[in-house]
């Protein structure tokens, strides 16, 4: 007998056109083990997740930035598909801020947690999180706000270089406008003319405290708030490696026991009165070892089966389990469970093989094979394809004539081309995001 009720199906929504979002095929693979009916509303062209043999279907998504009204007719479209009332569990910002929206629009088709309207909103703008965090007694980076381009400059200076800038609601950023959601600013010009391109973002720009990196600084925890209001499922992780190095996706991840971290994740969201799924990023100071939190992101994380505990609960199960009146199990933590990336990390995936706690592939599985291979045919050719235009670019370059000036070399610290997707992070994302 199945754990979750497997007369309720899944609706997995997501608007990126990221196609390595393991996160995706986790969810899948999670509820379809278990016998769970999966549906995908997300981008298919060339996705590994649509070769998984626990997909039931794949829908049409709605469009990178759609509107709420743009998201409430696919999900009534895909409601008359399903014909069933099914748990809906969005797998970015910008879904799960629509969902909170649209939840009485929403029923009775969709099961979601019942939380205020506006709270996932408020918890993945970057500025609302400062003052969560103020609120909740819970270290929050420096965070300041200019109003203009010039205050910009001053606020530069008066938070120290090198800083972090940040786009407060980063969903709203333009595709394809070549604004980051967050990157590390060298000087105050940088921070200047980021500021000018503030109507174009679409939210303000917030400037923050740079936390230097380090060995067991990066820290997450994933989550599921059950309808008491109780923290189940999940834990706390150390994110060992990340892709690009020393920012970005966690790559390689360690089920660790900290009770600082889980406490904080306790108190903010207890403080919120927030439900469901949850993944908070962390990042320890080096000086004053206090973990601050770094993003408050209200949907599952892309590693969140790191954290299969020993009844094999993980938060998409719990959310399932939970919003169709089952108990959840009482599991006892993996410590030192693995997870591994293995497109970003493809030596560390040979290394954990044998890792005390257990370990887990984003892409690879012995019973769903399939997404494995396609998603290395589909990396060789994005990463060929991303040599091919930066070689293609440095030979556009035409060669320097007799007085030319020289060119300037790379500011020191400043982060090199990286060959990461489009959607991806790069060097300085997350740096302190």
């Amino acid at each position: 007998m199945s754990l979750l009720d497997t007369r309720v199906p899944a609706v997995l929504l997501r608007t990126d056109r990221n196609p390595f979002h393991h996160g995706t095929l986790g969810a899948v693979r999670s509820l379809g083990r278990a016998g769970v009916e999966v549906h995908v509303v997300a981008d298919s062209t060339g996705s590994p997740v649509r070769r998984s043999r626990y997909v039931h279907h794949m829908h049409s998504p709605p469009p990178p930035e759609a509107s709420a009204g743009q998201i409430l007719a696919v999900l009534r479209r895909v409601a008359g598909r399903v014909g069933r009332p099914a748990v809906l569990i969005p797998l970015d910002d910008a879904t799960a801020i629509a969902a909170g929206r649209l939840r009485d629009d929403l029923a009775p088709s969709y099961l979601l947690p019942e939380m205020p309207a506006t709270l996932p909103e408020r918890v993945a703008d970057k500025a609302e999180l400062a003052a969560v965090c103020a609120a909740a007694d819970v270290p929050h980076p420096l965070t300041l706000v200019p109003d203009s381009p010039r205050q910009a400059a001053d606020d530069a200076h008066r938070l120290g270089l090198p800083l972090v800038a940040k786009w407060s609601r980063p969903w709203l950023l333009p595709v394809g406008g070549g604004l980051r959601s967050t990157q590390l600013v060298h000087t105050a010009r940088q921070a200047r003319e980021l500021h000018a391109r503030t109507a174009e973002a679409g939210s303000p720009l917030l400037l923050q405290a740079y936390l230097p990196p380090g060995e067991d600084r990066d820290w997450f925890f994933h989550g599921y708030t059950d309808r008491t209001g109780a923290v189940r499922a999940g834990g706390p992780g150390r994110k060992q490696s990340s892709w690009p190095r020393g920012a970005g996706l966690t790559a390689v991840g360690h089920w660790t026991p900290n009770p600082e971290v889980r406490s904080l994740a306790e108190r903010i969201t207890g403080e919120l009165g927030y439900r469901g799924v949850f993944d908070l990023d962390f990042r320890r100071c080096g000086t004053t070892g206090r973990y601050h939190l770094l993003d408050f992101n209200p949907r599952p994380g892309a590693q969140f089966r790191l954290f299969a505990d020993s009844a094999g609960l993980d938060v998409v199960r719990a959310l399932h389990l939970d919003l169709t009146g089952r108990p959840l199990p009482d599991g006892d933590p993996v410590a030192g469970r693995s997870f591994v990336v293995e497109n970003y990390a493809p030596f560390a995936a040979l290394r954990t093989a044998s890792a005390s706690g257990g370990r887990e592939l984003a892409w690879y599985a012995r019973d769903d094979r399939a997404p494995g291979w396609a998603m290395w045919a589909l990396w060789a050719r994005h990463v060929s394809g991303r040599l091919r235009q930066r070689l293609g670019t440095a030979a556009s370059v035409p060669a320097p004539r007799p007085g030319d000036r020289p060119v300037p070399r790379a500011v020191p610290g400043a982060a090199a081309p990286s060959l990461t997707s489009p959607t991806s992070p790069t060097d300085d994302e997350k740096a302190s995001s």
